[in-house]
Formats: structure tokens, C-alpha cells, sequence
């Protein structure tokens, strides 16, 4: 095998591999023999086949073979001479388009190489973790929210007005150009004022109301409003109230503390706690975990393969747009161009992605498929009733199956590197934690 160089520019490599005809000769040869023993034709004994009648009958046939897996091991052999690792399936074609039977084969590849990435001395790498402790009066606060969730209504004294927070039953008829229109009539309809579950407008209209009051509440559908015969519409809703209810929040208590499937409140109180430090942990985690990536992005300077920016740059764009346009649910729109910005932001995100790859495969850091399976059962929870369904789907796409294992993988790889740098503590305060998270998000 002889292999030319026909490109070294930047990580952009290209080759010439020619196979001696000698080569697949001798292997077409090679696979004839081992099959003749067993070989039968119509006018010979089995295994008596002549050489010259096979290779005749079967050597074109043969010959494809030979020449796939003679390219198959010359890419083989040269990535391990090299030493390169392909960014993306490289493109292999047959140079001599005019080869015949006899003659070498020539074939050309061209690829992108993965940059060799850097030695980082992780000791140099200096970060402070946050550290929040729940309070008591966090915990107290959490469960008065409980308690108002848990909320009973009790009528209000006749005459009573109606105030925000409270519960009104009604009955209503929502008309638009004067005509009543689907959905938009119930009677006892219970309907909590400042919850914001109706149309902008319609909730503070109720406010001061009483009891058997009758009045028209006029609002404006929004321009993006689901019914579209119904968007940007002014309408009349014609309204009865039936009766006005106070909110009574419930007893912070142990009947309480059984409604939220606790033994009673002490555990409760624990969970919650639990909870809250959780909330805490994890938003600790996304800052120091930002501020390694800002470390790293800083130390680890390498080229990239153009490929790997442009894809991911397109990827980020159009991932953007769907954001800024959640009212289009399919691909099938007009192409987004990928900024400035976008590309900055996948240069990052390639350079990062390649440096923890390889920083996880040399440390033989791997995702157990205890915790693949676990990942993918809590994504299920996503899709009350179709677990099953996605749990087939998964096991049927690699590629979403490599979306849950990869976060897992990175994850893994910050704790190894977090364990190998300079990490101080600071305790902050839950709003502190809170804004620095806040800026985090802003840059």
C-alpha cells in the first residue's frame, strides 16, 4: 500500500491510497480457495469445480468485495499510522474512474482531523463554589405557600364585594361582532380573580362585584391567540356572579403535612428543607460550572475543523429561531443564516465539547447504563401515559439516545476536573446565589 499526501492545510487533510492489483489478486484468490471444497456447479463433483471457472463465473462479484475491504483496512491502517481521528465520516472515492481488472487501485480521502488538544495543569485552575444554607424562615415561608395551594373558600357575607384572591362562580356568554362564538359560554364556572387562567383584563373587571351583580366585561383576544378566528378580537362576555368565596388557607399542621404525602409535619418541614437545599445545590452547581467553562475557554486555544463551527452554528441559529417563533412547529420553514454571534458561540461550544471528550476518554470516564436508564426513566415522566412508547423510541434512535447520554458524560467529566482544582467555598445569602445566577445568564 502506498499512501501521497495531497493536502496538509490547517486541520484539513487529503490522500492518495493505491492498492497493488498483486493485492487483490492474491485476496480474490485466497477467498476462491477457501470456498472450492464446498463449491458445486451443475457437470462437476462437489469441490471439483476448475479455479478458472469460478474466478470466470464469480470473480467480478468477488473482486467488489476484495476491493471494499482492502479499502476498509487502508483507511484502517492509515488512521492508526497517522494517528488522526476523522471530525466527520471522511469522503472516499475511487481516483482511477477508468480502472479495469489488473490494474492498482488508486483512492482519494479527504477529512478533517481533530485537533490534538492541550495538557491543562487542572491545580492552576482556580474556583469558588457557593454554598447556601437553607434558612428556617425559608422553610416557614414555603410551607405558607403550601398551605394558600391547599386553599378551602368559604362564602363571603351577603353584600360582601369582590376582592383579588377571592373565588367567584359565574356564568358568562362571550359574544364577538355580536355573535356568541364556541367555548366561549359556561355556567358555574369557578373562577379565582388575580390566578390570570382567563383572557388579560377579564379577572380585574370582576374586582368589586357582588352577588346576582350582572355586567359586561369587554377585552381583547391577543394577537396570538390559539383560536385564530378569535386573535386580536375585541369580544363582550355578559356575566352573572353566582357567588363570591374567601380564600381560607389551610392549618400548617400534620393533616396538612398528609396531603403533600408526608407522616406528618417534622417530615414535611425535612422535605421541604431537602428540597430547597437541592434547589440551592443545583443552582451552585450551574455557576461554578460556568466559571470552569470560562477557565477553560481561556487555556484551551486550538484550531477547529470549519465543518464542526458550521454545523453547530447552524444548529444554535436555527434552535434560536424555533425559540423566537414557537408558533412554527415544523422544519419545513425558510433557511436562518447563522450570525456573527452564533458562530462565536459554537466555536466555544465545539472547543469545549472536543476538549472534555477527549479529557473523559483518556481518564475512562463512561455513563453506566444504570445511569443511561435512570436519565431516560426521568424523562418519561414527561409523557404521563406514553412511557412505554418512549422508552421504544429511545432504544430505537442512537441519536437521541446519545442526547441523554451526552449531558451525562460532561457532567461526569466537570466533577473529575472539579475535583482536581483549586475550589474555596463562600457561603452567600439565597438571593446572592440568586443574582449571580441572574448575571450568568445575561452575559
Amino acid at each position: 500500500m502506498q499512501v501521497t499526501e495531497t493536502l496538509n492545510e490547517g486541520l484539513k487533510r487529503a490522500y492518495e491510497i493505491t492498492i497493488k492489483a498483486s493485492q487483490l489478486e492474491e485476496k480474490v484468490s485466497a477467498k476462491l480457495t477457501e470456498a472450492q471444497p464446498t463449491f458445486e456447479m451443475k457437470g462437476f463433483r462437489k469441490g471439483k469445480v476448475p479455479m478458472a471457472m469460478m474466478k470466470k463465473q464469480f470473480g467480478d462479484q468477488i473482486m467488489g468485495e476484495v476491493m471494499q475491504e482492502s479499502i476498509d483496512d487502508a483507511m484502517r491502517s492509515h488512521f492508526e499510522s497517522s494517528g488522526d481521528r476523522p471530525a466527520a465520516q471522511p469522503g472516499v472515492r475511487v481516483a482511477n474512474e477508468d480502472w479495469k481488472a489488473g490494474d492498482d487501485v488508486t483512492i482519494a480521502v479527504e477529512y478533517e482531523r481533530l485537533p490534538d488538544m492541550p495538557e491543562v495543569d487542572f491545580k492552576a485552575v482556580k474556583l469558588e463554589r457557593l454554598v447556601t444554607e437553607v434558612a428556617d424562615a425559608e422553610v416557614d415561608e414555603a410551607l405558607d405557600n403550601l398551605a394558600k395551594s391547599a386553599n378551602n373558600f368559604e362564602d363571603r357575607k351577603k353584600g360582601s364585594k369582590a376582592e383579588d384572591g377571592d373565588q367567584l362562580v359565574i356564568n358568562f356568554l362571550g359574544k364577538v361582532d355580536g355573535e356568541a362564538f364556541d367555548g366561549g359560554q359556561a355556567d358555574d364556572y369557578p373562577l379565582v380573580l388575580g390566578s390570570g387562567s382567563f383572557i388579560p383584563g377579564f379577572e380585574a373587571q370582576l374586582v368589586g362585584t357582588k352577588v346576582d351583580d350582572e355586567l359586561e366585561v369587554k377585552v381583547t383576544f391577543p394577537e396570538e391567540y390559539g383560536a385564530e378566528n378569535l386573535a386580536g378580537k375585541d369580544a363582550v362576555f355578559e356575566c352573572k356572579v353566582i357567588s363570591i368565596k374567601a380564600a381560607k388557607p389551610a392549618t400548617i399542621d400534620d393533616e396538612l403535612a398528609k396531603q403533600f404525602g408526608a407522616d406528618d409535619l417534622a417530615a414535611l418541614k425535612t422535605q421541604v428543607s431537602d428540597r430547597l437545599q437541592a434547589e440551592y445545590n443545583g443552582a451552585a452547581r450551574q455557576v461554578i460550572k460556568r466559571h470552569l467553562m470560562d477557565a477553560l475557554a481561556d487555556v484551551v486555544s486550538v484550531d477547529l475543523p470549519p465543518s464542526m463551527v458550521e454545523a453547530e452554528a447552524n444548529q444554535i441559529a436555527h434552535q434560536l429561531w424555533h425559540e423566537e417563533n414557537p408558533e412554527v412547529e415544523g422544519h419545513d420553514h425558510d433557511g436562518v443564516e447563522a450570525t456573527d454571534e452564533h458562530k462565536s458561540l459554537a466555536e466555544r461550544r465545539v472547543r469545549l465539547g472536543l476538549f472534555l471528550s477527549e479529557l473523559g476518554s483518556k481518564a475512562e470516564i463512561t455513563v453506566s447504563d444504570a445511569e443511561l436508564q435512570q436519565a431516560m426513566m426521568q424523562q418519561a415522566q414527561q409523557y404521563p401515559g406514553q412511557e412505554k412508547q418512549f422508552f421504544e423510541f429511545m432504544q430505537k434512535n442512537e441519536q437521541a439516545m446519545q442526547q441523554v447520554r451526552a449531558p451525562l458524560f460532561e457532567d461526569k467529566v466537570v466533577d473529575y476536573i472539579l475535583e482536581l482544582a483549586d475550589v474555596s467555598e463562600k457561603t452567600v445569602s439565597k438571593d446572592e446565589l440568586q443574582k449571580t445566577l441572574e448575571e450568568l445568564s445575561e452575559e
